[in-house]
């Protein structure tokens, strides 16, 4: 599970951030802050500058140096957020910062692009190993009070074990009462009609046994080299093959032939029940290909982009996605802590309701220890082999939510494939172990789950899957609460049957009348309730009158409540944010582009105001973000007055 670079191209130094003022606490309860307005149109205007950098050279010119197995891996990137949403050129400054903490590793960085979540990618004039490029990340960071996050770019790699023995054409990890899923016991409620599968990976082939279930998809590596397919970012997830020459990936390494993985992914997950071959686990469920992995794997910011795209969230360059997906599935992996950017990422999706699936890893060791399967949020699945016990290769440990056929030795997993070496060439089946091959298992069932109860959240999902796992038959230390139960989890989703009507009951004698209830107090100005969905920019609720007063809720610990407001010229709204007792909140003030212009958090209990003034000559329009930073969820009361 090494994580394998891409060549490198050079380009020029770069700078970081200003510093940011610490705002005083009003009281021991509150916490204020004043923003003046007239420099929205400024900073919007800087929002572009990325385009004035210089760009870094899409296709890198050399492979990266020999990996070595149990050395670090290498990247070229860094992954770097500033918190007031600007580009890195933004102040001279932030310029020299860069400039500086680039020249002490002996690199110059240039600009890549802004990812989905507002992070700036920089490329480095050479390959560095990880440990140099958190060097590199730190000393970005420690210049510069702007930046909010710095982070090495890491390159994932597909969580396959590649086989070495005949295949076995039989799919026992759907139907054995030992070791497979149980999924025929599903198949009587559900097949998974009406719900959209993302699968992350190397892209799909149009596999017949596929075909009828795929729909549009993305294209998301942007390195040419990596791409593999003459273009970078583009509407063709079709996999085009990531076989290389030896050499190719770094000094030394061997040449290697198309995997093809999304495509074996893509079929345990939804193959179709069409007579022509294998049948996934959700056989009308729908997949969309997000191509991530190329040649040599994939940087973790274009698996984030996906993950935000796939999920129904905005990114820059790319139209809306018109079928966002309900579950993902990421058979891929590295080691390493889970990147703020692949974390917010996550948040994204789960706030747009959508369940992260990902494999544990093959490492023999920790899942602790392997990204993104160690991210908040997601549902990282160990593998088992026919017996039911751990695959000989799976990672386990704490995070690791629950188990499901991965094969282990002469028994894979049979799916969907493709015949050619390099380039594609016929379709084919053969057999896989891995947790990328666990993995799918879970997202098909989840499927399932979904296409029976649409309403269930992520965390009911989690917990119906968990809950209702089957007790493993054989040793699986660490692999979580069992092995997925289709059959059971669907059960479960669908809810029990509707109970026997009651006979009807004896008329009671009239009740003696009920006391005159007291008066309700009079509702607060302008008060009314939250109105979901408001968790991302474009479903802000617009208040539209004011002074208001909104009583709202965060369910969930990645909940965000959004709320649009418009200051008069001249005037000047006050927003008080105040949480339940034991539950800590921020408040910040958006662009309408959803780019912050200010901040603030709280501790438990504490509660925040903002004042915010438009001393320009017309109406303006901003956002109000209201996020959970910590103790429990619950209820808070919004206040804005003018």
């Amino acid at each position: 599970m090494h994580q394998q670079p891409l060549p490198r191209t050079s380009g020029r130094a770069f700078p970081s951030t200003p510093r940011h003022r610490a705002w005083p606490a009003a009281s021991l309860a509150a916490v204020g802050l004043w923003l003046l307005l007239p420099q929205i149109a400024e900073a919007q205007r800087f929002m572009g500058r990325d385009r004035d950098l210089p760009a870094a050279a899409t296709a890198p010119v050399a492979a990266p140096p020999a990996i070595a197995p149990g050395t670090s891996a290498f990247t070229d990137r860094l992954i770097v957020r500033y918190r007031d949403g600007l580009s890195p050129d933004a102040t001279p400054q932030s310029q020299a910062s860069i400039t500086v903490a680039a020249n002490r590793q002996g690199v110059t960085l240039a600009s890549v692009r802004t990812t989905g979540t507002g992070s700036h990618i920089l490329r480095a004039s050479r390959w560095m190993t990880v440990a140099e490029a958190q060097v590199l990340a730190q000393g970005v960071a420690a210049g510069d009070a702007r930046v909010q996050f710095a982070e090495p770019d890491l390159i994932l790699q597909r969580q396959q074990v590649a086989p070495a023995d005949p295949l076995f054409a039989q799919q026992w990890n759907l139907g054995s009462e030992i070791g497979g899923v149980r999924a025929p016991a599903a198949w009587s409620r559900t097949m998974g009609a009406g719900v959209v599968v993302g699968v992350i990976d190397t892209g799909v082939r149009p596999h017949a046994d596929l075909l009828a279930n795929l729909v549009a998809g993305q294209d998301f590596i942007g390195d040419l080299r990596m791409a593999n397919d003459g273009n970078a970012r583009d509407g063709d997830a079709a996999d085009p093959g990531d076989g290389a020459p030896a050499g190719f990936c770094a000094a030394g390494a061997a040449a290697s032939n198309s995997s093809w993985h999304g495509t074996h992914v893509a079929g345990i997950v939804a193959a179709s029940a069409n007579g022509i071959g294998l049948r996934g686990v959700a056989p009308q469920a729908r997949v969309q290909s997000l191509r991530v992995l190329g040649r040599c794997g994939g940087y973790s910011s274009d698996i984030a982009d996906a993950v935000v795209w796939a999920s129904g969230g905005s990114v820059a360059g790319l139209a809306a996605n018109p079928t966002p997906a309900r579950v993902l599935n990421l058979s891929l992996g590295g080691l390493g802590a889970c990147g703020n950017t692949l974390q917010a990422a996550v948040d994204s999706a789960r706030s747009r309701n959508a369940v992260v699936v990902v494999a544990a890893g093959n490492n023999n060791g920790s899942a602790l220890q392997a990204t993104p399967a160690n991210c908040r949020g997601v549902i990282a699945v160990a593998a088992t082999g026919a017996t039911g016990g751990r695959a000989s290769y799976s990672n386990t440990g704490s995070n690791v939510r629950l188990a499901a056929p991965g094969g282990d030795g002469t028994q894979r997993i049979v799916s969907t494939l493709n015949a050619g070496l390099m380039g594609p060439g016929a379709d084919s089946f053969a057999g896989y172990v891995g947790t990328s091959m666990a993995a799918p298992h879970v997202a098909g069932v989840a499927a399932l789950m979904l296409a029976a109860n649409p309403r269930l959240s992520p965390d009911q999902v989690d917990a119906l899957l968990t809950s209702t796992a089957r007790p493993f038959p054989a040793p699986c230390t660490g692999c979580g609460s069992g092995i997925v139960d289709a059959g059971a989890a669907v059960a479960a989703a669908a809810g029990a049957p509707a109970p026997t009507p009651a006979p009807a009951p004896v008329p009671s004698p009239a009740p003696a009348p009920a006391p005159a209830p007291a008066p309700t107090p009079a509702p607060l100005p302008g008060s009314m309730g939250e109105v979901e969905p408001n968790d991302a920019v474009t479903r802000a609720q617009v208040i539209s009158a004011l002074p208001a007063t909104v009583m709202a809720t965060l369910a969930t610990p990645s909940d965000v409540d959004h709320y649009a407001i418009s200051i008069p010229s001249g005037r000047r709204v006050t927003a008080t944010v105040t949480p339940k007792s034991g539950a800590g909140v921020s408040l910040a003030v958006l662009s309408t582009t959803g780019q912050p212009l200010a901040s603030l958090g709280g501790a438990s209990g504490q509660s925040l105001s903002m004042a915010v003034a438009n001393g320009g000559p017309t109406t303006v329009r901003v956002l109000l973000r209201v996020a959970r930073t910590g103790g429990l969820n619950g209820p808070y009361t919004l206040r804005l007055s003018l």
